[in-house]
């Protein structure tokens, strides 16, 4: 089997690249220079340059706020380039992984979201992505839609690596506690993708959308806390954390209040369970404070 990754060098690309793929699968990697996802016609050229029996695309505009204000370009990554990979994809006979967002909708009720509930983005970023579902939809029926949230790795920048730096620079972090979500480690992300992928290759693939994302739900406040946690154990201090209201901290882009995804239905169809995210944050953290220890090139 062939895998081909987009979005290589991302926080999941990354940990799809370094993951543990079947013995004998080619997993290759294209970063935004091999595989720009806003230039269609290189897009299209380095799907058909690999030939893959998979596409795994894990490449994203992801700045929220910045999107506000640069509609076209998000709309043109997450919305438009996904129904390329999957108009691509079906020439080669190929199959798509594909990874989407909770920020698909607008988190106004309690409650864990379905993949059969109905969406309404509240920004650009959310907007952008909810149309690249579709567009891999119309495109491509052999394919896996993987909506994820609040993903943190040791790679890339993410709110966990903010948080330490924060916590590291000052003694008071001001942090958003009226928003409720999942905290997703980025490698589970590669683990169940990996998963899926080997389940596809045995012709038992379950084609459509899947939610995937830690446990157990959490605030941004409750994230950072945990965070700190750690710091303190590992550092003897701790800034103090000063809980506020979404209304304290504006921001371009709205963010929905509750955003808690249900993951029944990837347990039912793959057997992949929801990841404890306090387990893997300490994992986490141990890669990251690794590789700025003085000393280690990071």
């Amino acid at each position: 089997m062939k895998v081909l990754v987009l979005g290589a060098a991302g926080q999941v690309g990354a940990e799809l690249m370094r993951g543990v793929w079947p013995p004998g699968w080619q997993v290759e990697g294209r970063t935004r220079r091999d595989a720009d996802l806003a230039r269609p016609e290189l897009l299209r050229a380095a799907i058909l340059d690999a030939r893959p029996d998979i596409v795994v695309n894990a490449g994203a505009y992801t700045a929220v706020d910045r999107a506000e204000a640069d509609r076209d370009a998000a709309f043109a990554v997450n919305g438009t380039a996904p129904g390329i990979v999957g108009q691509t994809a079906a020439a080669c006979g190929a199959a798509v992984i594909h990874y989407s967002t909770d920020y698909v909708f607008d988190g106004a009720r309690d409650g864990a979201r379905t993949e059969d509930d109905p969406v309404s983005p509240l920004g650009v970023y959310g907007a952008s992505k909810e149309a690249g579902e579709g567009a891999l939809r119309a495109a491509l029926d052999r394919h896996v839609i993987l909506r994820t949230s609040w993903v943190f790795g040791a790679l890339g920048a993410n709110f966990v690596r903010t948080m330490w730096r924060l916590g590291s620079e000052r003694p008071e972090v001001r942090v958003v506690a009226d928003q409720r979500g999942c905290p997703t480690p980025a490698a589970t992300i590669a683990a169940a993708t990996i998963a899926i992928a080997g389940r596809i290759a045995g012709g038992e693939g379950r084609w459509g959308t899947f939610h995937f994302a830690g446990a157990p739900p959490t605030s941004w406040a409750g994230l950072a806390e945990a965070v700190f946690a750690e710091m303190e154990r590992r550092t003897g201090r701790r800034p103090v954390l000063v809980p506020i209201a979404t209304a304290d901290y504006p921001t371009p882009a709205r963010r929905p209040a509750n955003s808690v995804l249900d993951c029944g239905r990837i347990a039912a169809a793959y057997g992949i369970v929801a990841p404890d995210w306090r387990a893997a944050l300490s994992v986490v953290l141990d890669e990251t404070t690794a590789a700025t220890a003085p000393g280690v090139a990071g």
